[in-house]
């Protein structure tokens, strides 16, 4: 018998949204599992206890926001819409279905006035990286990291050129200490003061800065898009792949710059003891490989091959003599250690006489020059540990867990969390959204863990 088409949208009827939410969903888990109450003391200092009306509650108002990064919600007008019209989003909430959502402009006032220039928003990320901390699921052994490409709210094509701020990187008086001594073990005249240089003679360096979003970058790398852009450095814990660590740049920062300070930063807020890291090879440099080695930490770092640039014959082919301190190139003939210049770079030369009559001689150097040249960082034997650490069999299983540990988190805040385009501009705005969505990611992580367990 064919049923006919009944119409109750009218009739009015006594729920509560607790009937409508499966026991399973992952809401319901969320509630039982994470413990907002600490969102409340964080948020205290930036209201008022003693007049006005009163305001939604802090931890209703950063549900909402979590709502919209479980279920990559970008817009705020559309998250608005999507709580009215879900059931269970309103049961998450504490709502009954008569209760009024809030105005998405309530959810950008807070975000854009109140919270603006304060630290809300990595005390709540630090303070769910804790709570897995209580439960086992981070330890800070080993912490894996990477950065990722963001796609910045700003056209590629509206820029104006800038003259490029030189940067001053933070280890030479390390390094300086370290050339000099290099120097005095061979035999070397220490090196005069540096003289500040003029920029008369000196060739200006230009960069684009974006006329939307000048706190962006423009990313011009291999195999990358060309456009203005920021990178998020990302740390995980191995043990789980709780994110630890989330740090907003421009994209045309280098991936080692923030690296160090960061990696500190982590063992001083959550007291983590590290044992061992694995790394990518943007992250291969010789002050790294100083600092984690005398800081006794394991590290696997990949590295790129690369051809020599004064010819067919690279540095590769040339084997280095620790006991000789000189080089042999591929015919035999010895590389002498001429000097060590302020950059760090030890010099080896061969004998002109030698170069003359070798039959790779129009291979290995140019024509204007009689010799070949093979320079020697005084970090370069910290970082072949690295590289040694790295064909060890810890080392291969350590490298390869970054495909499903750091690699795997970049790939869900992309897929699932809108994680692919800032939702602002600005450098502020941008670490917001890091913040924001990493705690969804680890708060996901957390509950789905718990569930496991139990």
């Amino acid at each position: 018998m064919m049923g006919t088409p009944v119409n109750h949208r009218r009739d009015v009827v006594s729920v509560s949204t607790e009937e409508f939410v499966p026991p399973d969903h992952f809401l319901r888990a969320v509630d039982d599992i994470i413990d907002f109450s600490f969102i409340e003391t964080i948020v205290s200092p930036y209201y008022c206890h003693d007049n006005g009306r009163t305001s939604i509650p802090p931890i209703t108002l950063f549900k909402m926001l979590f709502i919209g990064f479980f279920y990559g919600v970008r817009s705020e007008r559309q998250l608005e819409k999507e709580l009215k019209a879900n059931i269970v989003y309103r049961w998450f909430l504490g709502f009954s279905l008569r209760d009024p959502i809030p105005d998405h402009s309530t959810i950008s006032f807070n975000r854009h006035k109140r919270f603006k220039d304060t630290t809300v928003f990595e005390e709540i990320f630090q303070e769910i990286v804790r709570q897995a901390q209580e439960k086992r699921l981070v330890d800070g052994r080993i912490l894996i990291t990477d950065s990722t490409h963001i796609k910045a709210n700003a056209n590629k094509n509206r820029y104006v050129r800038k003259v490029k701020q030189e940067k001053v990187a933070h280890y030479l008086e390390e390094l300086e200490e370290d050339v000099q001594e290099d120097r005095r073990a061979h035999g070397k005249k220490p090196l005069k003061p540096k003289k500040a240089r003029g920029t008369a003679s000196k060739k200006i360096a230009m960069t684009r800065e974006s006329v939307t979003d000048p706190d962006s970058g423009f990313l011009m790398r291999d195999h990358k898009p060309r456009g203005f852009f920021y990178l998020d450095h990302r740390t995980v814990d191995a043990k789980y792949n709780i994110i630890t660590d989330t740090y907003i740049t421009p994209a045309n920062v280098h991936d080692s710059e923030p690296y160090l300070e960061r990696l500190r930063v982590q063992t001083r807020t959550f007291g983590f003891c590290v044992e061992a890291v694995a790394l990518d090879a943007g992250y291969a440099t010789g002050h790294i490989a100083k600092t984690l080695n005398k800081e006794k930490i394991f590290a696997v770092v990949g590295y790129r091959r690369f051809k020599g640039g004064n010819g067919n014959v690279p540095k590769r082919k040339f084997s280095y003599v620790d006991t000789l301190d000189a080089y042999a190139c591929p015919m035999g003939c010895k590389l002498s250690y001429v000097t060590t210049d302020r950059q760090g770079y030890r010099q080896y030369k061969s004998r002109p006489e030698d170069c003359q009559g070798c039959p790779l001689r129009g291979d290995c150097f140019s024509a204007k020059a009689d010799r070949r040249t093979i320079t020697r960082h005084v970090w370069e034997e910290e970082k072949e540990k690295l590289k040694a650490n790295k064909r060890t069999a810890t080392g291969k299983r350590l490298y390869k867990s970054r495909s499903w540990t750091v690699e795997r988190s970049f790939a869900d805040a992309k897929e699932r969390h809108g994680y692919r385009y800032a939702r602002g501009r600005g450098h502020t705005c941008v670490q917001e959204q890091a913040y924001m969505t990493a705690t969804a990611q680890n708060i996901k992580k957390i509950t789905t863990l718990e569930k496991k367990r139990a």
